[in-house]
């Protein structure tokens, strides 16, 4: 009797430890959120650069559109409570790029009205603030989107596209930059 007490006592410990774990996941869509609203509230106008085709074009963005670009990489919400059940935390210290980096997978096949693929959160270890995110997102026509987001600097969105072949190839990139040093 004590043996099964003690064997779900600590299977008790083991869920609750499991639990813990999976409540880790980093808020992305919060962060970005945050980073955004610290942009809008300096009243920054972001340059934009739109290449497509090999030909690029920049504009300046209105304060009020900053928040629009990034539409798709709000939604689903990145945390815990939202993705816990379909992803997978996993980290390691890369060296090559000196961050500690957070990569969240899919645990299996993803359901339809999940377009989010993975996503990865890299950490300055010297600092413990973030540098970058990295989201892989598809479309519900079947693009591939891709956002980068260097911390307090610039984003990049990269739409990919794939023909009747399964061969990719890039439909644009726009870079938007607000911090110029």
């Amino acid at each position: 009797m004590i043996i099964s007490c003690n064997n779900g006592a600590e299977k008790m410990k083991n869920k609750t430890t499991e639990e813990k774990k999976e409540a880790s996941f980093f808020p992305v869509t919060s962060y970005i959120q945050g980073q955004i609203a610290e942009i809008e509230s300096k009243g920054i106008n972001p340059l934009n650069i739109y290449t497509s085709a090999n030909k690029s074009d920049s504009i300046w963005l209105k304060v009020e559109d900053f928040s629009s670009a990034f539409k798709e990489f709000v939604i689903p919400v990145i945390d815990s409570n939202s993705l816990v059940q379909f992803f997978d935390e996993s980290n390691f210290a890369d060296q090559t790029l000196d961050t500690y980096t957070f990569t969240y997978d899919p645990k299996g096949v993803l359901p339809d009205s999940i377009l989010l693929q993975r996503w990865d959160v890299h950490i300055d270890p010297a600092t413990n603030t973030v540098k970058r995110i990295f989201i892989v997102k598809r479309t519900t026509d079947n693009k591939e989107l891709q956002l980068t987001w260097q911390s307090g600097k610039w984003c990049k969105i990269v739409s990919i596209i794939t023909d009747k072949s399964g061969r990719q190839s890039v439909e644009y990139e726009q870079t938007i930059k607000w911090n110029f040093d």
